[in-house]
């Protein structure tokens, strides 16, 4: 693990010359997995909704979500060192400072996430546990036809976010001059040598696919033997039967 004091983490870096900067591994192959997964899983599980005959494909990947948030709540309590909370969460005032750096045309640089992208983090992962709860409500037929107003509320509500959160890291490509989308692909950014992570955890990366894996398998074997949904699981059903 990579243990640094607490004052070193997730502030503004200094400025480096040219001759100090270079290639550096900042994000760990967990994260990014962890990153890539639940953004498949929600554009799967949203554009499969509204399908009955996807049902189950949208609930394992609302399963799938759920999982991945709580592996995200470990690793960020024992992973490395930009992917742990206590390097990037901070308070109502760091947020407004990042802003305000943002206005004035010269923006903090964190190598790993800015205050203000950890709101939206922070958001992200509550919303997906609502949204993946609310939906097994409805899919257990727990709390009456309410439940799937409220999955589908929240479902786009998360989008918005979604969206939100994608035009902010394309705003922050921008003004930092730094790919961001690709940094979070191949994990590496350019800062001081001793700035980088020491290794990529590969393995628990690979635990990790290879879990979401298995589960996919699993739930496709059973499917034929499960057949379609009764009218009893969704309460919808027997009323369109009225």
């Amino acid at each position: 693990m990579d243990f640094t004091p607490l004052s070193n983490l997730s502030q503004p870096g200094p400025p480096e010359s040219a001759a100090q900067r270079r290639r550096i591994l900042v994000w760990d192959a967990p994260t990014r997995v962890f990153h890539w997964l639940l953004a498949l899983c929600f554009a799967g599980a949203f554009l499969t909704a509204e399908s009955d005959g996807l049902r189950l494909v949208h609930v394992t990947l609302g399963y799938t979500m759920g999982a991945l948030v709580g592996f995200r709540l470990v690793w960020g309590l024992v992973g490395s060192r930009y992917a742990r909370f206590s390097n990037f969460m901070r308070g109502p005032r760091a947020v407004l400072g990042y802003l305000r750096s943002l206005a004035s045309g010269q923006p903090q640089h964190h190598l790993g996430h800015n205050p203000a992208g950890a709101l939206a983090i922070a958001a992200l992962l509550g919303l997906t546990v609502l949204v993946v709860a609310s939906g097994w409500m409805h899919y257990a037929d727990i709390g009456g036809a309410w439940t799937e107003d409220v999955h589908e509320g929240l479902a786009n509500a998360m989008l918005a976010l979604v969206l939100v959160h994608v035009a902010a890291v394309l705003a922050s490509s921008w003004l930092h001059r730094e790919n961001l989308i690709g940094a979070m692909l191949h994990g590496h950014k350019t800062g001081a040598p001793d700035q980088g992570i020491g290794r990529p955890w590969r393995g628990v990366a690979a635990v990790l696919l290879a879990a979401v894996l298995g589960f996919w398998w699993w739930q496709g074997q059973a499917a034929p033997a499960s057949g379609p949904p009764s009218a009893g699981a969704h309460g919808q059903d027997s009323r369109h039967d009225d």
